[in-house]
C-alpha cells in the first residue's frame, strides 16, 4: 500500500487493528547513556516493526507499517529486508513495488538501500528494460550520484543484453556534452569500453584504444584543464600498456605557457587537437604529464622532469607544493642511487 508522505494517521498504537501487536521499545529494560530523541510518531512505528518481526508475521499491514519506517527513515535496513521477505512471501506484484521505488529512489537518491532493495526486484521481474530510462531520469535530478552510476552499471553487467548495451556509448557521449568535467560519466565510459567483455562490433581491441584517444583528446582540447579527462586519457593508455612518450606531441602545447610560436591558429590536427582558443595554459595536468614522460626515460631527462615538478611547485601548482617536492627529492635518490 503506498500511502501519501503527507497523509496524518493515528500512531498505531491509536488503530483498533493494531491492538493485537505487542509493540517492543527499543530500550527495554535499559538505559542508554545518550538517548536518540526519535520523533513519537518514528518510535511508535518501529515498536510496532519489532513487534511483527518478534512474531514474524508477514501480511499486507506489514508491508504498509515497514513503508512507514521507511519513509521516515529510509535508511533502515531491517525495515527493508523485512518489506523484501514479505513481498516473496506474499507474491505480491513487484510491479506495484518498483512505482513506490520509483518516488523513493528519486528522493532518497544517496541511500543506499532504496538502490539494493531496487536490484533485488529486478533480479525477480528479470526485466530490466525500463531501468535505463528511470536510471537517466535519476541522473538529471544528480548527475554525480555514485549509488545510481553503480546501479546503472550493475544492471548492464548483471543482465549482459546485447539490447541493454547497444546505445550506452551515445548515452555517456550525451551526459558529457551536458558536463564533460563529469567524473563518474567518464568512469562509466571506461566501464563500457575496457571493462565489460567484448560484445559485437568491438572485437578489435586496438580500433577502440584509438577511438578512446581520439575521444578523450577531443574533450581534453575543449576544457584542457578538466582532471576528469586527463585521468581518462592516462587510464586508456595504462589499459593498452600504450608509453606516455608516444603522446608526447599532443601533450606538449598544453604544457607551455602559450601555443608554440609558427602554429597558424586555423591548422587543425585532427590526431593532435591544440588547445581551445582562450584556454589558461600551461595546464597543470599536462605538465605534469610531460614530468612524468622525462622520469620514464631517465638518465639527463630527470633534469627536465625536476624542472617541471619545479614550476608546479612554485608556480603553477601550489596548493600541491609539499607533493612536487616529495617527487624532486625520490627523484634524486633514484638518480644518485643509480650513480651508485
Amino acid at each position: 500500500m503506498n500511502i501519501p508522505a503527507e497523509e496524518e494517521k493515528p500512531l498505531y498504537s491509536q488503530r483498533p487493528e493494531w491492538a493485537d501487536v505487542v509493540p517492543l521499545e527499543q530500550y527495554e529494560n535499559v538505559t542508554p547513556l545518550a538517548p536518540i530523541f526519535y520523533t513519537d510518531e518514528y518510535k511508535d512505528a518501529t515498536n510496532y516493526f519489532r513487534g511483527i518481526v518478534k512474531s514474524g508475521e508477514m501480511s499486507p499491514r506489514v508491508l504498509e507499517l515497514t513503508e512507514n519506517v521507511i519513509r521516515q527513515n529510509p535508511g533502515h535496513y531491517s525495515a527493508w529486508q523485512y518489506r523484501y521477505k514479505t513481498l516473496m512471501a506474499l507474491k505480491s506484484p513487484l510491479d506495484d513495488e518498483l512505482q513506490l521505488m520509483d518516488e523513493l529512489a528519486i528522493k532518497h537518491l544517496k541511500t543506499y538501500q532504496v538502490w539494493h532493495h531496487r536490484r533485488l526486484l529486478v533480479q525477480q521481474t528479470r526485466n530490466p528494460g525500463p531501468e535505463l530510462e528511470f536510471i537517466a531520469n535519476s541522473l538529471q535530478v544528480d548527475m554525480k550520484n555514485y549509488h545510481t552510476w553503480s546501479y546503472r552499471q550493475w544492471i548492464l553487467a548483471y543482465f549482459n543484453d546485447d539490447a541493454l548495451w547497444s546505445h550506452e556509448l551515445d548515452f555517456v557521449e550525451n551526459m558529457l556534452e551536458s558536463d564533460v568535467r563529469n567524473n563518474s560519466a567518464w568512469h562509466h565510459r571506461f566501464f563500457v569500453a575496457f571493462q565489460s567483455g567484448v560484445r559485437n562490433g568491438d572485437e578489435d581491441r586496438d580500433a577502440i584504444v584509438r577511438r578512446e584517444l581520439a575521444f578523450v583528446k577531443e574533450r581534453i582540447a575543449i576544457a584542457p584543464n578538466n582532471a576528469s579527462a586527463w585521468n581518462y586519457l592516462r587510464g586508456v593508455l595504462d589499459h593498452a600498456k600504450i608509453p606516455y612518450s608516444e603522446l608526447q606531441a599532443f601533450v606538449l602545447p598544453y604544457s607551455l605557457p602559450q601555443l608554440p610560436l609558427g602554429i597558424p591558429p586555423e591548422v587543425v590536427d585532427l590526431e593532435n587537437p591544440l588547445p581551445s582558443k582562450d584556454s589558461q595554459l600551461p595546464c597543470v595536468a599536462a605538465v605534469e604529464f610531460m614530468a612524468d614522460i622525462h622520469e620514464a626515460a631517465g638518465g639527463g631527462d630527470l633534469v627536465k622532469a625536476t624542472e617541471l615538478w619545479k614550476s608546479l611547485a612554485n608556480e603553477h601548482d601550489t596548493i600541491r607544493k609539499r607533493y612536487w617536492e616529495y617527487r624532486i627529492a625520490e627523484s634524486l635518490k633514484t638518480e644518485s642511487g643509480g650513480d651508485g
